[in-house]
């Protein structure tokens, strides 16, 4: 008996611990799910910047300096924490370096139909919009330099070839345009001295120059050899002479770029990810009023720093474009993969002639009208004027001023960059951007004295991509998806799992008090006494009393 008893005493103590232990287990579970709930977002971020913001002296020894670093990356053995920063041998470098993209351009080009009523008779111009001229792209960077500094340099190589199968059409199609060359000389010379004005007019009459000119497509963006800037090649001083010895749009575009960019690569600052440092040497732009006009601390458009929100203001920099392009949130979006992205397009008043555009008025009003953008401090001079398509946010009177452009539609003619929030990378694009000269009339010059003060929209173009490719969205749906399903998963799994123990383990405490308070009264219990005697012939009352 006394034995079942303390085997049954040391079933008790071994369920009591057991109980204490999924208790304990239960306790840790829940507690789980509650910080997996609340920090797994933090744990999503610190994955991805994966150590920028360490302390140097936290960071491994083999990272301690480019130059360790650059010998890492050649063995094959990148450092842990450089696995998503833009160094060679990381995950997203050969995906910068060489885009597994192939982007194309979308050119529109306003051909004018009424050139001699127009210069003869002051007619308004009427425009014929030819186009889709589309051409693919192939995007690289070339000459890769890995500086000390958390800074790589580089030079664009972008290679167009025109794709007739996709436009339907030629680029060598004939098209009647100004004569930018020609008009920008003129209106450049119009507070010169008189007689230098009629100097100018004889030398186009001896050459023949006239203000429209009749080009194919191919020749208008690539160039073709211009009379003007033959000439100005003998005649101009070295240091004031173009770069360039034919005129087009895109002239010099077709290859490799001798633009050197550096750019930040995330590693000192992941915040800086993306972004330029300088430009040709350049930390800032020389043309505006103020530092933060001149400023060039922009991304190229294809990457951000990641973790953005809606409240964000994204910046792009292009060098044709001569400023920082400020981009703010418009909608919600999802790419055809299936992935979600936020859109961001510049804000309606980014090229108003307001204070805040102010500063990029050097010389002071009056500047250019609401909704253009003088670019002529970067163009030599060049009265351009830059706008979005179809005059889109612009003066409605710059349309007015011609025929044949109809009325622009912001689905049609905003520009916009699909980013995902969490790492940065754009997903779909569409640069749009119209190109006009400003024209001065010049009376002494006879071959444009009837051309008036007007805004002549040349053409315009959109350039960008419809989608990234399978394996790059699946990295970005990896990173959309899996982060809200894993912090479910683990902190609703681990808060039930932790719940479900804690219902067994109270269940099972109620059960083992029930047979401690058992096995206590059986192991304490006091006997029944006896009951008390009745005086009978079998207890020998009767004798006694009889004696």
């Amino acid at each position: 008996m006394a034995v079942h008893k303390f085997n049954r005493y040391m079933d008790y103590i071994r369920t009591h611990r057991l109980i204490r232990f999924v208790l304990a287990s239960a306790i840790v579970l829940l507690l789980a799910g509650i910080i997996c709930a609340i920090f797994f977002g933090t744990w999503v971020r610190l994955f991805i910047d994966h150590g920028r913001l360490t302390p140097e002296w936290q960071r491994p020894a083999e990272a301690s300096s480019g130059r360790q670093r650059r010998a890492a990356a050649v063995s094959g053995r990148p450092t842990a924490d450089e696995e998503l920063v833009l160094r060679p041998g990381s995950m997203t470098f050969e995906w910068w370096a060489r885009p597994p993209v192939r982007p194309f351009v979308k050119v529109y080009v306003y051909n004018v139909t009424n050139a001699d009523e127009f210069l003869n008779n002051g007619s308004k111009p009427v425009l014929d919009e030819l186009g889709p001229y589309i051409y693919s792209q192939e995007w690289e960077k070339v000459n890769i330099t890995d500086n000390e500094n958390g800074t790589l340099s580089f030079h664009y190589k972008r290679t167009y070839t025109y794709r007739p199968d996709l436009s339907g059409r030629s680029d060598d199609d004939a098209v009647v345009v100004p004569n930018i060359p020609m008009l920008s000389a003129t209106s450049q010379s119009k507070h010169a001295a008189r007689f230098l004005r009629l100097a100018m007019a004889s030398i186009m009459d001896i050459l023949k120059i006239k203000p429209f000119v009749e080009v194919s497509v191919g020749q208008l963006l690539w160039g073709y050899e211009d009379p003007l800037l033959k000439l100005a090649k003998d005649v101009v001083p070295k240091e004031q002479k173009l770069p360039y010895e034919e005129f087009g749009l895109f002239y010099g575009k077709n290859g490799t770029s001798s633009d050197t960019v550096t750019m930040f690569t995330g590693y000192e600052d992941m915040r800086k990810y993306g972004i330029f440092e300088r430009y040709n040497a350049r930390d800032k732009l020389p043309h505006w009023t103020t530092d933060q006009c001149n400023s060039i601390a922009g991304s190229d458009g294809s990457i951000f720093p990641p973790h953005i929100t809606k409240n964000d203001t994204l910046k792009v920099y292009d060098k044709d474009l001569c400023r920082l392009l400020p981009l703010q949130y418009l909608r919600d979006v999802e790419s055809p993969a299936g992935v979600q992205g936020y859109r961001f397009t510049p804000p309606l008043d980014v090229f108003a002639a307001d204070d805040h555009n102010r500063c990029f008025c050097p010389a002071g009003p009056p500047c250019a009208p609401s909704g253009l953008f003088n670019v002529s401090l970067c163009q030599y001079d060049s009265p351009i004027m830059l706008s979005f398509p179809h005059f889109y946010l612009a003066d409605e009177s710059l349309r007015d001023a011609v025929e044949g452009i109809s009325p622009p539609e912001p689905e049609k003619h905003r520009l916009y960059i699909d980013v995902q929030p969490e790492m940065g990378i754009a997903m779909s694009a569409r640069a749009r951007i119209q190109i006009n000269l400003a024209v001065s009339q010049v009376v002494d010059i006879k071959q444009v004295a009837n051309f008036p003060d007007i805004v002549f929209p040349i053409l315009w173009f959109e350039e960008g991509i419809d989608e990234l490719p399978e394996q790059v969205s699946s990295l970005l749906r990896l990173a959309t998806k899996a982060p809200p399903i894993a912090r479910a998963a683990l902190g609703w799994g681990l808060s039930a799992f932790g719940v479900l123990l804690l219902l067994l383990a109270v269940t099972c405490l109620i059960r083992s008090s029930h047979r401690q308070s058992t096995l206590r009264l059986e192991g304490h219990a006091v006997a029944k006494p006896p009951p008390a005697k009745v005086p009978s012939k079998d207890n020998g009352y009767e004798l006694n009393n009889r004696r």
